[in-house]
């Protein structure tokens, strides 16, 4: 849960929200052009603005494929994958189940129902380092800058990866039966940069 006073100083240092999200009526704010005050004051905004940034970073698009076991996770309730899979060596599933074996380029839609089957070209679990299913925002927010643990990736990439990559990019455009990340990865892009040209600091 994220403290009170960080809901508190998000609301003080952030602009007026500029979407309204159908996952759960969530916005994502942008980031203020600039904060005055003391070297603190300039960290607890930086660390807001990670806070922000938890919005999509904790929802059930980001969390069912960064869970802290071998199985993902699925739906906006979180259930663990049905039928059981296993995040393989190289996190693209076991030889024989790979996550293509069930979810191929695209979004399937059921023929009858409302769901449907994610799809992507590059459908597949993050790393086990890049595990975030249980951790703190602010545990989170210390891995995702750990260049040892996000894949070697600078400020700069993270930047990049948040702002553009297309499996990232899924989470708002996630098919038939699951609520899209809040924002859009245009948002969430310029709050990443704006976290980082801010001084990347990370909320208790």
């Amino acid at each position: 849960m994220i403290a009170g006073r960080h809901l508190i100083l998000a609301a003080s240092v952030l602009a007026l929200p500029v979407a309204v999200l159908a996952s759960g009526g969530q916005v994502l704010r942008m980031p203020a052009s600039s904060v005055e005050g003391s070297p603190s004051d300039r960290d607890r905004h930086s660390a807001a603005l990670f806070v922000e940034m938890g919005k999509v970073i904790q929802s059930p698009r980001c969390l069912n494929c960064h869970p802290r076991t071998d199985r993902p996770n699925q739906g906006d309730a979180m259930m663990p994958h049905n039928p059981p899979v296993v995040r393989g060596a190289d996190g693209h599933g076991a030889p024989g189940l790979e996550c293509a074996t069930c979810h191929g380029p695209a979004n399937v839609a059921f023929a009858t129902g409302s769901g449907s089957i994610p799809g992507h070209p590059n459908w597949h679990l993050a790393p086990i380092q890049m595990a975030w299913e249980g951790k703190t925002l602010g545990q989170i927010c210390q891995q995702i800058k750990d260049p040892k643990r996000n894949d070697g990736k600078t400020l700069e990439q993270l930047i990049e990866h948040n702002s553009h990559d297309t499996l990232v990019g899924w989470a708002w455009h996630p098919g038939k039966g699951r609520n899209p990340a809040p924002g859009t990865q245009a948002e969430f892009g310029a709050l990443t940069r704006a976290w980082v040209e801010s001084g990347a600091k990370c909320p208790a």
